[in-house]
């Protein structure tokens, strides 16, 4: 780790070649997650378009998980693009990787769908996914740590935590996108066409985002180093088959980004989908509801960066850890109770019970979505699970057949293929809602969130937005400060990509597998609650504070 130092802050506001360094690194940053995350906010209409094929639950299973591809290659992007970082600097790594995003971006909106050119249209979807993955595993780093090594000592949280506003605003710039492109076309024409137009619009991005970050001189630490002749020559053994380093990346991963990662994806994306696919919301309604959300929270990014400047990185990351693991069971119940009161009711009332003989049960645990549920007692959880209705399993004698009681009730069973008709009317008439009933949350308006169901939501959706402005905000800070100059854009990217695009990332998917799985609405929480607690626990435990480094001295 670098060498600790009782350096005083610089006194004074931010110099203007300050200001522009962290409005050039965090714009191109911004944009480069406007592109990524603008799949995940799209993912059920990606998911028709490409993956049409296969039934609805199927596809959304497949969407999410062309979503989350992108995720699972951002580690490998951090090892190729950080050696570069730290071989060839900052500057032009990461001009590269917005290149790689910006174009794959543009792809995705002129690509043809699955009824025009068949099966290549998933493939070269997720390929272009991959794509975006590599190139976004080695921007974050690069962008962190460029910020970092032009900040003053005492002021890295407040500076770095502008470039962690960056993955918010992305969010926040692609929902609106959306929405602008979703009032002025409709819906079905956005449905059909119009998700392309937030794609296409992304080359505009890329041409700003190059323009301003050629205007970039390298990091004055990096240069330093590399006119010294100190530079690494093999930064990726340095950085990992040491282990004097490689510890010090197991402790960032698991008592940091880690639980960091849950933490954000489930107060931003597992929030949408959890609205959606679940209490089925709108999509209008959800991503105005979660737009809003971080509109109000982005700001504590920077409160929490520049607070851990004086109490350190550690009790804001570790507290935003624990106190979400302890919090999310109330805070989405209370979502269903304002969201779709009718829902909570009929969970809270009704009692649908699957009882088959053990023999004909299998596990409904799917979160790559290629298995095909035959079995009428898999078929039939299986179709309670995509209306969202909370059943149990209990095992008849062997040999016997399948019967779904509602309310004590017995109901004849169809085949899922079928549609359940019987199954259908006897959850709705205990009381569990489908889509577009009355009493379903509804926005008119994006300024329609002063009526109380509306404001309701929101203010709960602003909680998890806090959570994840408390773990994020000081992250980049204390990865940073971590590691030594000649590995450091290498080291903090690995278990950076790694907690956020494994652990995050695959987090929408493997939660609704959950749910799927139990016959539990909020069995999926059980995922980013485990993890954050394990992250406060090492993170207490073994996790360095790193406040008082000086990054300068080595």
């Amino acid at each position: 780790m670098s060498t600790m130092v009782a350096a005083p802050a610089r006194t004074g506001g931010m110099t203007n070649d300050e200001r522009f360094v962290i409005l050039a690194s965090s714009l191109g940053t911004v944009f480069e997650w406007y592109d990524f995350y603008l799949y995940g906010s799209l993912a059920p209409i990606i998911g028709a378009q490409f993956f049409s094929a296969y039934p609805p639950g199927t596809r959304d299973i497949f969407a999410l998980l062309a979503f989350a591809a992108g995720f699972l290659v951002r580690p490998f992007g951090a090892i190729v693009f950080g050696r570069i970082g730290d071989i060839v600097g900052r500057k032009y790594t990461f001009l590269v990787t917005i290149m790689i995003m910006g174009l794959s971006t543009f792809i995705v909106g002129l690509l043809p769908n699955a009824a025009t050119i068949g099966f290549a249209a998933p493939v070269i979807l997720i390929a272009l996914r991959l794509a975006q993955g590599l190139a976004l595993g080695g921007e974050y780093g690069g962008a962190a740590t460029y910020v970092a090594e032009h900040a003053p000592q005492g002021k890295r949280g407040y500076y770095t935590s502008f470039i962690q506003t960056t993955a918010t605003l992305g969010l926040f710039l692609s929902l609106l996108v959306i929405l602008f492109t979703r009032t002025a076309i409709g819906e079905a024409d956005f449905a059909a066409w119009g998700w392309r137009v937030p794609f296409l619009v992304s080359v505009v991005l890329l041409g700003l985002s190059v323009w301003i970050r050629l205007r970039l001189n390298e990091s004055p630490v990096f240069q330093k180093m590399k006119d010294e002749g100190k530079s690494s020559k093999a930064p990726l053994t340095e950085a990992f088959a040491n282990w004097s380093n490689g510890k010090i990346v197991l402790l960032a991963l698991l008592g940091g980004t880690m639980g960091q990662g849950v933490v954000w994806y489930t107060g931003q994306f597992y929030a949408l989908f959890f609205l959606q696919s679940i209490l089925k919301v709108d999509g209008y309604t959800a991503n105005l509801l979660i737009a809003w959300s971080l509109l109000f929270g982005t700001g504590f990014f920077i409160v929490f960066g520049a607070l851990s400047d004086k109490i350190g990185r550690k009790p804001i990351i570790l507290s935003g850890c624990l106190i979400a693991a302890l919090t999310f069971f109330p805070i989405f119940r209370l979502i269903t109770t304002n969201a779709n009161p009718a829902l909570e009711k009929a969970i809270e009332a009704g009692k649908v019970v699957v009882v088959a003989d053990p023999a004909l049960c299998g596990d409904l645990f799917n979160p790559v979505g290629t298995r095909v549920f035959t079995a009428p007692c898999d078929t039939a959880r299986a179709f309670l699970a995509s209306s969202s209705v909370k059943y149990t399993t209990s095992y008849g004698p062997a040999g016997s057949g399948v019967k779904v009681m509602v309310n004590d009730k017995e109901v004849p069973y169809a085949d899922a293929k079928a549609g359940n008709p019987a199954i259908a009317a006897a959850v709705a008439a205990a009381g569990y809602p489908k889509a577009g009933d009355a009493g379903i949350v509804k926005m008119s308006n994006p300024f329609d969130i002063f009526r109380p169901q509306v404001a309701a939501i929101i203010g709960l959706l602003f909680i998890l937005v806090i959570f994840v402005t408390m773990v994020y905000g000081p992250i980049a800070a204390m990865l940073v400060e971590l590691f030594p100059t000649k590995i450091r854009y290498t080291s903090m990217s690995l278990p950076y990509h790694i907690g956020n695009g494994w652990f995050g990332g695959l987090l929408p998917a493997t939660a609704f597998a959950i749910v799927a799985s139990t016959g539990d609405i909020y069995a999926g929480l059980w995922y980013p609650i485990i993890f954050a607690s394990i992250t406060a626990v090492v993170g207490f435990l073994f996790l360095p504070e790193t406040k008082d480094v000086d990054i300068r001295s080595n």
